[in-house]
């Protein structure tokens, strides 16, 4: 294909992506850039017959007026970034100096709000994409060497969560794992704790949203590997088993080889989802034991009826940065892959 030719081929995608992806990320990165107006405040003094009293209040036209002349606020460069709701590096600073160890310093560290939901969200995408991957692949094998007639129930049946709304979804696990909950309920009689709740245990609030992360998304994986076993050529596989193979060895050196494409999307795909967390953490109500960078940024957005577009702005650059640095072994094992089929 011609230079040109290619050119107003991927125009139209071009153009949708610098609108919708460029041009919003730029917008955020400006208004990072900025922090909102102080509030002006009046200070007026009433007297009477039991002497005088002071009281403030908002003038409201004046900050009106303020925001009016500079809608992005105040310009704070840098400054957001290096706060302590964020990368905070003054207080680690501190915290190193004041630590006689290194748990206590990271104790320290765990407690500063960005560092906090990073941990959080970093622990939920490392375990959780794997377990997808490997048990999306278990399933898709298993309903594969089902006979056909329990083929469509079976996929049916692992696609349901799939269908179900994330938001409905969570609540419903919640509902079920709480202490009132049938899974609830019968942990506490197994234990024989009455006291041992979802609500009460940072531990078990981890993992339940982490087992609703790998229920709710397996489908995706599954139903992408079965779609793969569909093209495994039959000739290698037969080829294979003439020579010996036993299944599991057709497994690692036939089946998995040729879906290793497949594996390298769920795995973006998978790893972009996961660091996005935040549907379960407000359906369990889980913001005092796990925080995601993603309700960071929702908690900005609604703080106190004044939204904090500079803080939310910064988190959200920064959970880019951390999406690309996350996702650069998957895409340059892809680009080595293909510039090898090229040549």
């Amino acid at each position: 294909m011609k230079h040109r030719t290619f050119f107003w081929f991927i125009l139209p995608t071009l153009s949708a992506m610098i609108l919708f992806i460029a041009l919003p990320i730029v917008s955020v990165f400006v208004q990072s850039l900025f922090v909102e107006h102080e509030q002006v405040l009046i200070v007026s003094e009433s007297c009477g017959p039991f002497g005088c009293t002071e009281s403030t209040a908002v003038d409201t036209e004046a900050t009106a007026r303020l925001n009016e002349e500079a809608p992005l606020g105040r310009f704070n460069g840098l400054g957001t970034y290096f706060n302590r709701s964020h990368l905070a590096f003054a207080e680690i600073g501190e915290a190193w100096a004041a630590s006689d160890s290194l748990g206590e310093f990271w104790n320290k560290v765990y407690n500063l709000p960005f560092y906090n939901a990073l941990t959080f969200t970093l622990t939920y995408t490392f375990l959780v994409t794997p377990l997808v991957l490997v048990l999306g692949m278990a399933v898709a094998v298993g309903v594969n060497n089902l006979p056909r007639i329990f083929k469509g129930p079976a996929i049916f049946v692992s696609l349901l969560p799939f269908l179900v709304t994330p938001l409905v979804g969570s609540l419903i696990l919640f509902w079920m794992v709480d202490g009132d909950g049938v899974i609830g309920a019968t942990i506490q009689r197994v234990f024989g704790d009455p006291t041992l709740s979802l609500k009460a245990s940072t531990p078990l609030m981890w993992f339940m949203l982490m087992v609703y992360g790998v229920w709710h998304t397996l489908p995706f994986s599954f139903i992408t590997f079965y779609a793969g076993l569909q093209t495994v050529p039959e000739d290698t596989m037969e080829a294979a088993q003439i020579d010996g193979a036993t299944k599991w060895q057709r497994m690692i050196h036939v089946v998995v080889p040729h879906l290793m494409p497949l594996v390298t999307f769920v795995t973006l795909m998978m790893i972009m989802d996961n660091l996005r967390v935040f549907e379960p953490i407000v359906s369990f109500s889980a913001e005092a034991h796990a925080r995601s960078l993603s309700w960071i940024i929702f908690n900005d957005l609604r703080e106190s009826g004044n939204p904090l577009y500079g803080s939310a702005g910064a988190t959200s650059l920064l959970t880019i940065f951390l999406v690309v640095i996350l996702m650069s072994p998957v895409l340059v094992r892809t680009w080595r892959d293909f510039t090898r089929k090229s040549h």
